[in-house]
């Protein structure tokens, strides 16, 4: 039985409050957006997927700003909370919900603090490395903005570096998870989410990247089966994404994209 050390009191808010399904503001193109809906699908969290369409700029409109003042997405509404980010959101649904399984967000603080730990480098630098280079070298575009080589150099960078720091730190071992090692946690679900979102640059440049990266790529392959089949319903329209930029019609321009981040990636004499 799981223990909720600290959620007690908000597992009691939850029973008592007015009865109203969660509702989960996202859209699947968002990596944290997926986490979210993963977790509410492994878990059976009865819940209602409110599509925010990005491209449209869906959030930025008044009545989603009432749900997100940040207008971002994910967001959930649960009864009278109004919650976004999407760790604290995994956090509280964790601990709001009875019967999740304790190896999502463990009631040992020790436990808890380490997976923590690791949400908190994600944003700082996973997330700026892979979300940069995949929004400024493909993205960028489709949501309004223009493509940026610099950044994209920089991001890959950024993202070359935490790709190591995953191998060295948490995956330095035979573990097949960041935190315990047999089971994953809200860590686990987040970063492979953020790492998923290179299918949208091609098999190939996916390759290139994590292909020295084996201890990274097998673990991947271990959230996706320990979330079997929810974590590819999920990802379906990130492959369709994929498979329209790398298209007939975007291949000449990703093809002349992929010649200028090489250039600006040459030392400079």
């Amino acid at each position: 039985m799981r223990r909720n050390f600290g959620c007690s009191e908000r597992e009691s808010e939850h029973k008592d409050r007015e009865i109203m399904k969660l509702r989960v503001y996202v859209d699947r193109i968002s990596q944290p957006s997926r986490a979210i809906l993963i977790f509410c699908k492994i878990n059976g969290i009865d819940f209602e997927e409110v599509k925010v369409n990005l491209a449209k700029g869906e959030h930025r409109r008044p009545e989603f700003k009432d749900i997100n003042p940040m207008k971002q997405v994910p967001a959930v509404v649960d009864g009278k909370l109004k919650l976004f980010e999407s760790h604290a959101i995994l956090r509280y649904l964790s601990c709001a919900y009875p019967g999740i399984p304790d190896h999502w967000y463990p009631a040992d603080l020790s436990k808890r603090a380490k997976i923590d730990s690791v949400l908190d480098w994600h944003h700082s630098n996973l997330r700026r490395g892979a979300a940069g280079l995949v929004f400024n070298s493909v993205l960028a575009p489709a949501l309004g903005y223009p493509l940026n080589l610099e950044a994209a150099a920089d991001a890959e960078k950024i993202l070359i570096y935490s790709l190591s720091k995953i191998e060295s730190v948490w995956l330095h071992g035979n573990e097949k998870f960041l935190v315990d090692g047999l089971q994953p946690s809200i860590a686990d679900l987040s970063l492979v989410c953020e790492i998923m979102q290179l299918e949208v640059l091609g098999l190939s440049e996916r390759d290139r990247i994590l292909g020295s990266f084996t201890k990274v790529q097998k673990w991947i392959e271990n959230v996706k089966h320990s979330t079997y089949p929810h974590f590819e319903e999920v990802h379906a329209l990130l492959y369709r994404a994929a498979e329209k930029f790398q298209g007939k019609e975007a291949v000449e321009p990703l093809h002349g994209l992929e010649s200028k981040r090489k250039e600006y990636l040459k030392p400079k004499l």
